[in-house]
Parts: structure tokens; C-alpha cells; sequence
């Protein structure tokens, strides 16, 4: 009996593992939403990493969580990095890019799983109102990115944090 069961475990295993070998090498997640303010008003909020406070869906998940500010205080140089619980974890971001209508950002994730993205945000005017695009990609490695995409996606791990941070940023944004 101990054998099957062993047998079945090992079968499992090798099963997930060469699922995960058919992922995708890369992942993309991207949610929009509009806002009634002009494209200006949304990316001063974007490229400010002390407003990010008032919108960013991770930003009160640890109130006692540490943060640094380095760099020019907004715009292409400007650097936030943090560490808290295990529901922020460690990272740094810093602004690669501005323009009027779109912030690059570098994202490092340092723990609980090291990764290197770039996040996006694209900002179309649209009559009174600023269609915002928040788009983050990146590589994703064998372990454990792959072996979790067998079970699970960064669409459906991530999605909804965009979604509520678009919310606040329009909330942020329309007050």
C-alpha cells in the first residue's frame, strides 16, 4: 500500500512539473479604469512615490511597514523601496521613464520571492476623463512561477490589487 501511495505521489509530482514546463517563460497583468481628471492630475499622483500612499493597494497591508525614499522627490530617478510583513514583503521601485501619458517603473521584488518587472501606466484622454492603463510584466522562472501557474495565475494573484488600487487612484484622482 505504501508503495502505491508513494508511486501515485512521485507520478503527481512529475505530472505538475511537466505541466509547468509548458508555461509561458514571461506573464503580463493589465487592468484600466477611467477617471474623470485630466491625464496631468493622474500622473502626478503616478510619478510621486509619496502619493502612492493615498492609492497604492498594498500600502496599508502592514502599518508598521518601513520605507525609504531616495532620488529627485518625483520623476525618472525617484526610487521607493520597502519592507514589511508577508504581505508586502521587500522591494524597490524606481521611475525608468515619464512622459505625459505613460510612467515606466521598475519593480524588484526581493522577498518572499526575488523577481525583476516593469510596470506601466498609460494614461489616454478621453473626452473630460483619462482612461488609465496599469500594466505589469515580467519574467517568470521555473520555481517557483511556473510550478505555481500550474494551480494558479498572476492575473487572478495580482488582478485584483490593480483593480482596487485603480479604484483608489480614482478616488484620489476625482477628489
Amino acid at each position: 500500500m505504501f508503495k502505491t501511495i508513494g508511486l501515485i505521489i512521485v507520478l503527481a509530482v512529475a505530472a505538475v512539473l511537466l505541466l509547468a514546463s509548458t508555461k509561458p517563460s514571461t506573464f503580463r497583468v493589465e487592468r484600466s479604469t477611467t477617471i474623470a481628471a485630466p491625464p496631468e492630475k493622474i500622473a502626478a499622483l503616478i510619478n510621486d512615490f509619496h502619493q502612492w500612499n493615498t492609492w497604492s493597494p498594498w500600502a496599508h497591508l502592514d502599518p508598521i511597514m518601513k520605507t525609504t525614499y531616495s532620488g529627485p522627490p518625483s520623476g525618472v530617478g525617484s526610487v521607493y523601496e520597502w519592507e514589511g510583513n508577508s504581505k508586502v514583503g521587500k522591494g524597490r521601485m524606481e521611475i525608468l521613464a515619464t512622459e505625459p501619458t505613460k510612467t515606466t517603473i521598475e519593480l524588484d521584488f526581493l522577498k518572499p520571492f526575488e523577481s525583476q518587472n516593469t510596470a506601466d501606466f498609460v494614461l489616454e484622454p478621453q473626452g473630460s476623463g483619462t482612461r488609465v492603463n496599469w500594466i505589469m510584466n515580467g519574467p517568470i522562472r521555473f520555481f517557483p512561477g511556473k510550478v505555481m501557474s500550474v494551480f494558479t495565475s498572476m492575473d487572478k494573484v495580482i488582478g485584483p490589487d490593480f483593480d482596487k488600487g485603480l479604484a483608489n487612484l480614482k478616488s484620489a484622482a476625482e477628489h
